[in-house]
């Protein structure tokens, strides 16, 4: 079995304080093989803000992945968008910006989703699942296969965001790719499912983490996932932030279990 904490939208520039030693604590309690953060590590993509999320990140024991957010790149700086948008990152987090993980158990792989000419709405093309696909194309039946983006595949009906460019052909090509799970966050909301169906289409297991540390809870609390992955089976639970913001705690949990027709939820 591996474990593996998802982290996602940490906005440091705008991160609640009060929550950095209860967040670092639980996550190196929980002793994961892997730390995956989808994105959003700052607020505004400034240097001192980047600082913040490497010292954080230098306080996680366990290895980590982590791709950018469309916040991770210059808002105010017009120049260093369209010319240079991914300088900060590279020498704050790490020069690679679509890392992979791999072990005999579980294929990982991130993929940079944001799109420096646009806002909010990322981007999922060709050239990113090409770079699935190699990932994968070495992968065993018996490994589980993961993407790791910022952007969702797909919205709910009441997310006001902007859809991912690319979204859906993504969503079929990484079904094609046998693909079992993709993290995400962008939306600050919390939700572990399958995709919606469409036939002939294998079922994916989606799942978002809301805001690891950021004020902009949007009505939910601070959380991260920690997924524990056995061939076939993935169980979900949610950690979020105690009411006094002194730890996070289980709040929700959810198993789901593979078939020849993908992911579905399994009843406990």
């Amino acid at each position: 079995m591996r474990r593996l904490v998802h982290l996602s939208d940490l906005h440091f520039g705008r991160a609640r304080p009060e929550l950095l030693a209860p967040l670092v604590s639980r996550v190196n309690a929980l002793a994961p093989d892997l730390v995956a953060i989808s994105g959003d590590l700052t607020q505004r993509a400034r240097r001192s803000q980047f600082a913040e999320a490497r010292d954080f990140l230098a306080r996680i024991e366990a290895p980590q992945l982590a791709v950018p957010g469309n916040h991770d790149v210059p808002l105010e700086n017009l120049a260093a968008r369209l010319l240079w948008p991914f300088r900060q990152y590279k020498r704050a987090i790490g020069r690679d910006l679509n890392p992979q993980f791999a072990d005999d158990e579980i294929v990982v792989q991130g993929v940079n989703t944001v799109n420096p000419l646009a806002h909010q709405s990322g981007k999922f093309g060709a050239a990113a699942l090409a770079r699935v696909k190699l990932a994968f194309a070495g992968a065993d039946d018996e490994r589980t296969r993961i993407v790791v983006a910022h952007h969702p595949l797909e919205h709910g009906p009441n997310d006001s965001k902007k859809p991912m460019r690319g979204a859906e052909r993504a969503m079929t090509e990484l079904a094609l790719l046998e693909t079992d799970a993709i993290l995400s966050g962008h939306l600050h909301s919390w939700r572990a499912e399958p995709f919606a169906e469409k036939a002939g289409r294998l079922a994916v297991l989606q799942v978002h983490a809301g805001t690891g540390l950021s004020t902009r809870q949007r009505g939910e609390p601070n959380d991260f996932n920690l997924l524990e992955i056995e061939r076939g089976t993935i169980r979900v639970t949610r950690y979020a932030a105690t009411e006094d913001g002194t730890d996070f705690t289980a709040i929700d949990a959810r198993t789901f279990r593979a078939d020849a027709s993908g992911w579905s939820e399994h009843a406990e």
